[in-house]
């Protein structure tokens, strides 16, 4: 199933409307659903579609005539291998009477072969196919080198691609489209195991309930997922047992690093480069409390896991190993039931921030009138933490917006708001001169007593149903 993607494919389709040549690159990590993207934008286009692997460059090059050679003549095995990359798109740019996509999948597993490839391509580009009626497309899943080789200033490249576009996951709203029987609730305890991840997302079945699926599909060996993590390491990286390492010290919940170098047992002026690598490959993240003014030197910072089936993987799969491959799989399904909803609160509260997002887009709610967020987090200090911060201004006046997120059974109380308001205080000290609205967030909704005291106050009350309306946002 293919959903959403409006936007990129809006970008897309603009490039190829364009009445220019275009070198357009696509790039994000691995499983998020750029090959099919691609292919869903090409179905309707002349098209060449070459998808690398970890071949020889005698063998890519072969293939690769094989697929002009299918689109040219109808027949893939006519043409003879071209000898060059640059013979290739030479005789591609004569072809292209007409606008012609050109789309090279995987293309860091060309470089691996062919370091000068991107020169060659600068080349190319330069001499030839900058006045064709091609539209080029690289596509990447290794981000560091995606955009060291091919965006960075030191490439050959830098300067001539026409657009770039890093895809993202999907968000809650568009992962629940492919699961679409489910509950809001169990969406969201879905999307707290599986996140955004299209490849991720497929492997559920919505016609069989929640925990059959985690049982069936995540906790049973050989199944796709069950050893997901640890094969994705060993596809994208030359050195997996120490990102291993690493992931699995911030699992553990060391969260600075000088705690997961003492963790992964890697010396703390080595460890910034691991961190780096699983940033770029979008498994981590560094956060710091939204009000800070310089994040990159903040010493506020903490890592955490963002791609929710690795926090799942190292909470319920990697520790239990040894009894799931012994078939002992009831046993961790027990500890699944009894923890799961205490383990979706981190992904209720990531989509709450992205409600923020999409309910302030066009202003209201939370007591600020015309709020327009320009981050949304969260924010902490030594004392106190609160789930949802959002700068932004209102009126013209800079703005700060503080919510609490409650995945509960029972609908939440004047004490939560009373709770959050004392706490803004601290927040409020550092944000001289800023509004402040204040949000409620309940899986479970609201008594009556804090609804009468929200609409007093201009308090942004926001429940399931109110949540799950955002889709369309």
């Amino acid at each position: 199933m293919f959903v959403n993607r409006t936007r990129e494919l809006a970008f897309l389709n603009a490039r190829y409307a364009s009445q220019q040549a275009e070198l357009v690159v696509l790039y994000g990590r691995r499983r998020v659903g750029k090959t099919e993207l691609l292919r869903t934008f090409c179905q309707d286009k002349p098209h060449v579609f070459f998808v690398a692997d970890l071949g020889t460059e005698e063998g890519q090059l072969a293939e690769f005539t094989r697929q002009i050679s299918a689109f040219t003549a109808g027949d893939p095995n006519l043409l003879a291998p071209f000898a060059s990359w640059e013979a290739a798109f030479n005789f591609l740019a004569r072809q292209a009477q007409e606008r012609l996509v050109v789309v090279l999948d995987e293309f860091t597993y060309l470089i691996d072969v062919n370091a000068g490839l991107p020169a060659a391509l600068q080349k190319l580009w330069d001499v030839q196919l900058k006045d064709s009626n091609l539209m080029l497309a690289l596509c990447g899943s290794y981000v560091g080198m995606m955009e060291q080789e091919v965006l960075a200033y030191r490439s050959p490249l830098y300067g001539r691609r026409t657009g770039q576009w890093r895809l993202q996951p999907l968000s809650f709203w568009d992962a629940g489209e492919m699961l679409p029987r489910f509950s809001f609730d169990d969406l969201v305890r879905a999307y707290a195991v599986l996140g955004g991840i299209p490849a991720y997302l497929r492997q559920f079945d919505d016609r069989q309930s929640l925990l059959h699926n985690i049982e069936r599909k995540a906790l049973a060996l050989g199944e796709f997922l069950y050893d997901e993590p640890r094969f994705l390491l060993l596809q994208e990286l030359r050195e997996p047992s120490r990102y291993f390492a690493v992931l699995e010290a911030i699992a553990g919940g060391r969260t600075r690093l000088n705690e997961i170098a003492q963790g992964a047992k890697i010396a703390p002026t080595s460890v910034s480069f691991y961190l780096k690598t699983l940033q770029e490959m979008g498994l981590i993240d560094r956060t710091v409390p939204v009000t800070e003014k310089n994040p990159a030197k903040s010493r506020w910072g903490v890592y955490r896991l963002t791609d929710p089936y690795f926090r799942f993987w190292f909470r319920f799969i990697y520790p239990n190993r040894s009894l799931l491959e012994r078939g002992e799989t009831g046993q961790v399904m027990r500890r699944v039931r009894q923890e799961l909803d205490q383990y979706a609160g981190a992904a209720f509260e990531e989509i709450c921030h992205e409600a923020v997002w999409r309910a302030h887009a066009e202003g209201g709610g939370g007591g600020l009138p015309g709020f327009a967020p320009a981050a949304v987090g969260r924010w902490w200090n030594r004392q106190e933490e609160i789930d949802v911060a959002a700068t932004g201004a209102a009126d013209g006046r800079p703005a700060l917006l503080l919510g609490e997120c409650k995945w509960s059974s029972r609908p939440v109380g004047v004490n939560l708001l009373e709770d959050l308001k004392r706490k803004g205080e601290s927040v409020a000290a550092g944000q001289e001169g800023a509004r402040i609205g204040y949000a409620l967030f309940a899986r479970s909704g609201f008594t009556p007593a804090l609804r009468r005291q929200a609409a007093d106050e201009g308090v942004w009350l926001v429940s399931a149903e109110e949540l799950a309306a955002l889709r369309t946002g």
